[in-house]
């Protein structure tokens, strides 16, 4: 292994990493503070870079914390425990700020409007590996950063009372050895009061019937449906209702074994407030919709709104959700948004974007500007990616069809982690 060398950390980028330089190389290195002078031993040397981790902070910065997980520095679901929360805020700002500016070439120099949240305990989502020690008994955790290692775990402090509650179930099923030895996989999903939980588990193969795997873990948890899927037959098997309620607001959604929704439970309330604002008028199309987090609040504002959502499972709680709405005349759409707004003509008051970490094809980009929607709310959650696609929104102000940043919100969904939610409110120019 090559020697350690010996780096002054000049400020965090995304990624979770602290950067540096040294002899001509880049160097990056996690669970570091700015102004702290620290050794590191590489573990990825490249032409112009050096990838490393940390063998001793020398001059440890006056404001590093100390993690309360056990686990952290070792488990991959966490980056930011030795930095206090606020300081967390202040410099996911800095770097969304900067990865705009740098990728985009978008220069905003506004404010950055922040909504924190509770620090821990904030997620109702949370997915396990399961995976056999040197002794050859099963264990549960996460992922080691970077490795398909195991971290196993007895609690983890960014999960909600309940499924900790439900992780400490689910170890002692582990012990007894009444679970099969196939189970590779647990996603566990708290409804809004934080009791009942959608479970899906994946099993390598199932050598037995999956209905007795399910009695057992409704067994030692209440208030729990099961959805089991054997990879090798490609089958899944439910057991419960399949879905839970979810209370948002003045709004209830029903939300599937496989439908996506926002984990942090303490924001939920301020994110559609924040994007819906005091929108109102003819027409919205909410794209990328889910299960309708902003599509139900939304058709109780507008005289027509179009959800359009590409994923089954999401399709068919966004069928439920407005249809249970109350709105006079809500619609969807089973489509990807490339090919609806290939087809689409009418000019509508209000967009909502709210994509995948890839963000927004540029064909669909270079339609919604032909469209000239008057407003637009994008809601992302990976700064480079939204930069590459303000850079077309936004980028060229000489451009007619460009439009204008008019609010930038940091939405901090997932404390404690390196990720980046992000709220732009853009309006038509002319």
């Amino acid at each position: 292994m090559p020697d350690p060398i010996d780096v002054h950390i000049e400020k965090l980028v995304y990624g979770g990493e602290g950067l540096a330089h040294h002899e001509g190389h880049t160097v990056f290195a996690p669970f570091v503070l700015p102004d702290e002078d620290v050794s590191i031993e590489p573990v990825e040397t490249r032409k112009k870079f050096i990838r490393g981790r940390v063998a001793q902070i020398k001059t440890p910065s006056i404001d590093r914390a100390v993690a309360p997980c056990p686990y952290f520095g070792v488990c991959g679901g966490c980056d930011y425990q030795h930095i206090p929360y606020e300081l967390q805020l202040r410099y996911k700002a800095e770097i969304l700020r900067e990865t705009l500016s740098r990728l985009g070439r978008v220069q905003w120099d506004g404010s950055i409007v922040q909504h924190a949240s509770p620090p821990f305990g904030y997620r109702n989502r949370v997915q396990w590996k399961i995976a056999r020690d040197e002794g050859g008994s099963p264990e549960i955790g996460y992922f080691q950063a970077g490795s398909q290692k195991l971290c196993a775990i007895r609690q983890c402090p960014i999960a909600s009372p309940r499924l900790n509650e439900a992780l400490g179930a689910i170890v002692n099923l582990l012990q007894s050895g009444t679970l099969p030895a196939e189970l590779r996989e647990i996603e566990a999903f708290a409804d809004h009061d934080d009791d009942r939980l959608l479970l899906n588990l994946a099993l390598d193969t199932a050598n037995g019937p999956l209905a007795e795997i399910a009695a057992l873990f409704r067994s030692a948890l209440p208030s729990v449906s099961t959805l089991i899927h054997d990879r090798r037959a490609d089958r899944f098997e439910l057991s419960g209702p399949g879905h839970i309620s979810y209370r948002v607001g003045n709004y209830n959604y029903r939300i599937g074994h496989l439908s996506f929704f926002q984990v942090n439970r303490f924001l939920l309330d301020e994110l559609v407030r924040t994007v819906v604002g005091e929108a109102r008028g003819r027409l919205a199309l909410d794209l990328f919709a889910g299960v309708g987090l902003f599509s139900v609040p939304l058709a109780n504002r507008f005289e027509r709104l179009i959800a359009v959502e590409s994923n089954v499972a999401a399709v068919r709680d966004l069928e439920a959700n407005l249809q249970a709405s109350g709105a006079v005349s809500p619609n969807w759409r089973h489509t990807t948004v490339e090919a609806f707004l290939e087809q689409w003509h009418e000019r509508p008051d209000l967009v909502v974007l709210d994509p995948p970490r890839t963000g927004v094809a540029a064909r669909a980009l270079s339609r919604l500007m032909k469209i000239a929607p008057q407003e637009i709310v994008y809601l992302s959650c990976d700064p480079a990616t939204l930069a590459r696609d303000l850079a077309i929104l936004a980028g060229d102000a000489q451009n007619p069809r460009a439009y204008r940043i008019t609010e930038l919100h940091l939405v901090d969904i997932f404390p404690q982690t390196y990720h980046i939610e992000a709220l732009v409110r853009l309006s038509r120019r002319a």
